[in-house]
């Protein structure tokens, strides 16, 4: 059997085995490794050259954007669905938030290397974002893993980049300033999986710790930005979110209070569904997390609607109170099937299927983050699969929309690095950097492919728009 941890001939010199060889253990690496990672990565630009990646083929099966927005609607709360497609008709960009099965649709149909990641599937750029440790720390990373899956890395760097362009338009940034922002992007991942493809595994896993990550990607002009979101998310807290929420009751609890339609009570019988199912999320955390929830009481549910993409699943908040009446309230979110598993099926691959759409989620952000929430779990209500985390954990992000012109780039490089990063975690650095080389071609040629697609993702959200104001399709603006 192979050696683990001993290189040949080890077991000779002798040793606490008595000169035996260590039989291989599975899940482990073999030793001597077989094969150079990053030589094959390299090897893969001759049947994929990396300028192919500017590639956009949208064939005739492509569905128009109208379609595509009723499809994705399907299973959602009907009376809610009018919210949904008002917030993706607002901005071209937030068109793009909404669609990412549309997107796959078409990423399916370019150049691929076929080296697979767990990836967020949604990786635009205001899914990055500051939230708190278990200490109360403030950590940046990707934020939302509705879409999680194992699929080609490309495909969550071409919708980053496309985003950033799409975001620059917004921001009032001109077109050399928009693409520079998705070059930059680009070129922020490749650099940052070289670096990470030449530490040792434990030390490149933790890399780029948060206070380096502006001086890495040279992002100092997003410094003050940053200060301000951070300034703003340490105070974003069970705490504020429930004395703005809630009331107290006769009997000295506290309980939810009406704001439609964005938050609403539920009746008696959905909101002990939601509370039961607490249960079964309990058998799904770490044991010593068990103590800490022990010493709460559950006080009240409710229905709240929230992002973008996800409007009209559900998705309910759990008011807890600890014996002092502070508060620690709960997300218990609808997990429906990644929007990009049929896309790719079509592009040939095979991901593996999910027992339980919350349990994907769950994981699926556990592989890819550094840190992540100590009380992330799942559970299922009425039949349907929810992930549960904690909500107002000091989340605080950047409007990409929002940034100044010479911000924009700064922006796409950190969260081109942090992308980066959150891949190594299950594709091996060597073989991607191996792949993306020491020069430009890769970043000139997704550069292309954003802009592109942002030209792409205009046109349908003017589609939508159409659709709208003819009355073809429900929409309620502005909520």
């Amino acid at each position: 059997m192979a050696e683990v941890g001993v290189g040949e001939g080890a077991g000779a010199r002798g040793g606490a085995h008595g000169g035996g060889r260590l039989p291989r253990v599975g899940g482990f690496a073999a030793w001597p490794a077989a094969g150079e990672p990053k030589e094959e990565g390299k090897a893969l630009r001759a049947r994929v050259p990396r300028s192919e990646h500017a590639l956009l083929d949208l064939d005739g099966a492509r569905p128009d954007a109208v379609t595509a927005v009723e499809e994705s609607n399907r299973g959602r709360i009907p009376e809610l669905t009018p919210i949904r497609v008002g917030r993706m008709a607002a901005t071209p960009f937030a068109f793009l938030r909404g669609s990412a099965g549309l997107m796959a649709h078409d990423l399916a149909r370019t150049p691929a290397t076929r080296i697979l990641a767990q990836i967020c599937g949604d990786a635009h750029a205001a899914n990055f974002g500051l939230y708190g440790d278990a200490r109360g720390r403030l950590v940046i990373d990707l934020n939302d893993f509705d879409e999680t899956v194992l699929g080609p890395w490309e495909w969550d760097l071409k919708r980053l980049a496309a985003s950033l362009v799409l975001a620059g338009r917004e921001a009032g940034a001109d077109e050399d300033t928009c693409r520079r922002a998705a070059y930059d992007t680009v070129g922020a991942y490749r650099r940052t999986m070289r670096l990470l493809a030449k530490l040792p595994v434990l030390d490149a896993w933790n890399a780029i710790a948060d206070e380096e990550l502006v001086s890495h990607t040279d992002a100092h002009d997003l410094l003050g930005t940053l200060e301000r979101v951070a300034e703003k998310a340490r105070a974003n807290t069970s705490g504020r979110f429930a004395a703005r929420s809630t009331e107290t009751t006769e009997h000295g609890g506290r309980r939810f209070v009406d704001a439609p339609p964005v938050l609403r009570r539920v009746l008696d019988a959905e909101a002990a569904a939601v509370a039961a199912s607490l249960e079964e999320y309990l058998t799904t955390l770490s044991e010593d997390r068990l103590p800490l929830l022990a010493r709460h009481a559950v006080h009240d549910v409710a229905f709240r609607i929230v992002g973008t993409g996800s409007v009209g699943t559900r998705s309910y908040v759990v008011l807890l109170l600890d014996h002092r009446g502070e508060p620690l309230v709960l997300q218990v979110k609808e997990a429906r099937d990644s929007a990009l598993v049929p896309h790719l099926v079509s592009a040939g691959f095979d991901p593996p299927a999910a027992e339980h759409q919350g349990r994907r989620v769950v994981l699926g952000q556990k592989r890819m983050q550094v840190v992540s929430d100590i009380l992330l779990g799942w559970t299922t209500v009425d039949g349907r699969p929810y992930q549960v985390r904690q909500f107002r954990n000091r989340k605080g992000s950047v409007d990409p929309a929002a940034l100044s012109a010479d911000q924009v780039d700064d922006y796409g490089r950190m969260t081109g690095a942090l992308l980066a990063r959150a891949h190594s975690h299950s594709a091996d650095p060597r073989l991607v950097a191996g792949y993306c080389g020491k020069n430009d071609e890769l970043d000139e040629a997704i550069a292309s492919f954003a802009v592109a697609y942002a030209d792409r993702t205009e046109a349908d959200h003017a589609a939508l728009v159409a659709a709208v104001r003819e009355g073809r399709v429900a929409a309620e603006l502005g909520v």
